[in-house]
């Protein structure tokens, strides 16, 4: 007699039973994961039939990514627009806030002063990097905001919203990043 193992969820938010909402409760995210995780550890299943002993292998790595994705708002937002039909994919130089073009103009002008070894630049570039992350706080309140919105709300034009909210918020953490690695004298990584 030939056992079958359960089909495994499609969706992440229903890997932990949770309704597909933006803001979810992350201690019941993280009680479920480590309850599914030991339900399904693999090595409860070492002395069973081959299908279940490879459905346990596939839902350990299912948690595994369903976590990892749910337990990050920009992930979990990025992953429901997916699943919503959105395209979320990289940062694009068209995406670039229209508020921060001469910005990082004069931005990459001191990093590459900076690079060449002009350390003069070094304290502009630092009070950048703190005014790029404050605008990263609030893109961040920002977009908890329009979670709510949308949590009450499941419309698409509030998905919308978010999408280009966290487009923003990439291309702001990419600016973040890029003066990171300058002053710490890392070589260029990204282009504007």
């Amino acid at each position: 007699m030939s056992t079958t193992a359960p089909a495994l969820p499609g969706d992440y938010f229903a890997v932990f039973g949770l309704d597909r909402r933006l803001l979810i409760d992350e201690s019941l995210l993280q009680r479920k994961f480590y309850e599914l995780s030991r339900q399904h550890h693999p090595d409860r299943f070492a002395g069973r039939p081959a299908p279940e002993q490879e459905y346990a292998l596939e839902m350990t790595a299912l948690l595994n990514d369903a976590y990892r994705v749910l337990r990050d708002p920009v992930k979990r937002a990025e992953y429901l627009l997916k699943r919503e039909g959105f395209d979320v994919g990289e940062q694009r130089s068209s995406n670039v806030p229209p508020e921060l073009l001469e910005e990082v103009f004069e931005l990459n002008m001191m990093l590459e002063e900076l690079r060449g070894g002009d350390e003069s630049t070094r304290p502009q570039l630092e009070a950048e990097e703190k005014r790029f992350q404050h605008l990263l706080n609030r893109v961040d309140c920002d977009l908890e905001k329009e979670f709510r919105v949308y949590d009450s709300d499941p419309d698409k034009s509030v998905l919308t919203m978010i999408r280009n909210i966290l487009n923003r918020r990439r291309y702001i953490q990419n600016l973040v990043l890029e003066v990171d690695r300058a002053l710490a004298g890392e070589g260029p990584s990204l282009t504007h």
